[in-house]
């Protein structure tokens, strides 16, 4: 078991991110959350190496690049979860080919929302 465990959280919808915050913070294993609020942002942390994520939470509707560009681009050698409230089976089928570990919609209610953070946390980002 890892002392803590870095998630790279890539979101710009700040109420979604204040959620997923909360959610984290009852965690068993410490969560320290890195957030760009774009891909293009996402991808200057990563490329400047300012930390090494255990795990990627990606939204795919993100300002200036994109979740899939983001994914075109970047190559992570860790597992990447898309979170987003997309339904659209092409996105899902890109996500997939561009190598994402899982598709998780975002939930509509408080509590399913913050069980499905901890569950994407459990179960991708424990070595």
């Amino acid at each position: 078991m890892p002392n803590s465990i870095k998630v790279l959280l890539i979101e710009d919808n700040v109420a979604d991110i204040a959620l997923i915050r909360e959610a984290l913070a009852g965690e068993p294993i410490p969560v320290t959350l890195h957030v760009a609020k774009d891909g293009e942002h996402a991808i200057e942390m990563l490329a400047a190496g300012q930390f090494e994520p255990d795990l990627v939470i990606l939204d795919l509707n993100l300002p200036k690049v994109s979740g899939l560009s983001f994914l075109e681009r970047y190559h992570p050698h860790v597992p990447v979860v898309v979170f987003s409230s997309s339904t659209n089976q092409d996105d899902v089928q890109r996500a997939f080919q561009l190598g994402v570990k899982d598709f998780v919609p975002k939930p509509s209610d408080l509590e399913s929302y913050k069980r499905v953070v901890s569950y994407i946390v459990r179960r991708w980002s424990v070595k």
